[in-house]
């Protein structure tokens, strides 16, 4: 199936890319891999603020990072111009603004893993990490980078 029926199932509309914030390029292509540069969340158009485990709960977490896989397939797309061409997705880095106390940083990851899945079915499955960090850009709640193969 294509990964465009996909998204139109999941009702998701792939936004454009980002004007970076600073001195850095969306992605990067290197041979048959692609790198995006770290996105943070948003939500309605403005950065998706807050410290999970201090005004955020998990699920809303979850969501942000959900968010934030949606903006990644918008650049990937204008990265590689057809999103059939990913062979798969290699990695995924999630910075999550939380508490020293906080502890479920995958779960929160989880939201962004989780919807690559359901695009790209087990191209979709990479590796990954999940940090917890004090503060993200403009105290958006959640960043997350991504590498993708591509043919």
């Amino acid at each position: 199936m294509s990964i465009y029926k996909r998204l139109e199932e999941l009702q998701i509309k792939l936004p454009p890319v980002a004007t970076p914030a600073a001195a850095y390029v969306p992605f990067a292509k290197t041979g048959n891999l692609v790198f995006l540069s770290g996105h943070i969340s948003k939500k309605d158009g403005k950065v998706w603020t807050g410290q999970l485990g201090k005004n955020i709960q998990t699920d809303e977490g979850k969501a942000a990072a959900r968010a934030v896989a949606i903006d990644l397939l918008g650049t990937l797309h204008a990265a590689v111009g057809d999103l059939n061409k990913v062979k798969r997705i290699v990695k995924v880095m999630s910075l999550v603004n939380s508490t020293s106390e906080f502890t479920e940083q995958h779960l929160v990851t989880n939201g962004c893993s989780e919807l690559l899945g359901q695009v790209f079915g087990d191209a979709g499955l990479h590796a990954r990490s999940a940090f917890g960090v004090a503060q993200l850009p403009m105290g958006a709640c959640v960043e997350i980078e991504l590498i993708a193969e591509v043919i």
